[in-house]
């Protein structure tokens, strides 16, 4: 980075007023190295760090797009909500801007039948299957839709767990925090004065309680996870990091390697028990093979 656009940045963020903390007070050990100094009791942020601190998350969120992983948007601060909802559109990622529910990571398979449910009624509702139901009910289930759509709107899109979340003050999301922690998932964070760094692989020091700061960081990250995944190559990674590709080999039923065909198999690829020797006879019915490989012919029953 140069140091013209250094300089633009540090006077971007100053702008912002992101180089607000709180008091020493409530200041936690980690972000000691981050601050310049204090003024009315109110300690400021070294901007310098906080820039080298922007960009290494930068470059760490476009190499993480590049590779093709999903990344959940999350902070349940009134001042963050529309500035996470935002990024994540603007990323094409899922978000939580509500209440963090237990068990959306460690629980996830639970979480996606909510989601599910949502669906669901959303399809009837446009579908006008609900007009069977009294005004009474309509109203109910009505309600239950917006309270699904508050609480897993930004999530229907996300079909698997996270390979990484993206959180705007630590401390105020705690559950995740452990969640994430629990399934080793990284975390990557915007973190005031009073947050630990220790829960994240990659964090920035700056103010996380004013609108205009938060957004603007949030931004950049976005912007950065957005250009990376533009260059991602079309396949699946799983969150243990494994890529997913379809075969053309069938595993015969004797064990050996064929070409598949498309009646062959559905994905590709199909798996049998060793020692299967399952063959047809002449008359084309099904017969077991014995242990030597021959074919036995079919039981009979008895008189």
């Amino acid at each position: 980075m140069s140091i013209n656009t250094s300089e633009s940045l540090i006077n971007d963020l100053f702008s912002v007023g992101a180089h607000y903390a709180f008091s020493k007070s409530r200041r936690h050990p980690s972000a000691k190295p981050f601050i310049f100094g204090a003024k009315n009791g109110t300690e400021i942020f070294d901007l310098e760090k906080t820039v080298t601190q922007l960009e290494e998350i930068k470059k760490y969120v476009e190499k993480f797009a590049s590779e093709g992983k999903t990344m959940l948007f999350v902070s349940s601060k009134p001042e963050a909500r529309q500035a996470i909802i935002d990024a994540a559109t603007i990323a094409g990622q899922p978000y939580v801007t509500d209440r963090w529910v237990g068990g959306t990571i460690t629980n996830f398979s639970q979480m996606k039948k909510r989601v599910q449910k949502l669906e669901e009624l959303k399809k009837r509702r446009e579908k006008g299957d609900l007009s069977m139901y009294t005004k009474k009910e309509r109203l109910l289930i009505d309600r239950e839709i917006d309270a699904l759509e508050h609480r897993f709107g930004g999530i229907t899109e996300m079909e698997q767990i996270p390979h990484a979340l993206f959180i705007v003050d630590t401390r105020d999301e705690p559950i995740a925090v452990h969640e994430a922690t629990m399934r080793n998932i990284p975390i990557v964070a915007l973190l005031g004065s009073d947050c630990d760094a220790s829960k994240t692989i990659k964090s920035v020091f700056a103010n996380d309680s004013a609108r205009r700061s938060i957004e603007f960081i949030v931004n950049e990250i976005a912007a950065a996870f957005k250009k990376g995944a533009a260059r991602a190559p079309r396949k699946t990674v799983t969150p243990e990091g494994v890529t997913s590709q379809r075969s053309s080999v069938v595993i015969s039923r004797a064990g050996e390697k064929t070409e598949a065909t498309p009646r062959d198999t559905k994905d590709g690829v199909r798996f049998v028990r060793a020692g299967d020797t399952r063959g047809k006879s002449e008359s084309g019915r099904v017969v077991r093979g014995g242990r030597d490989g021959s074919q036995r012919p079919p039981r009979t029953l008895r008189a």
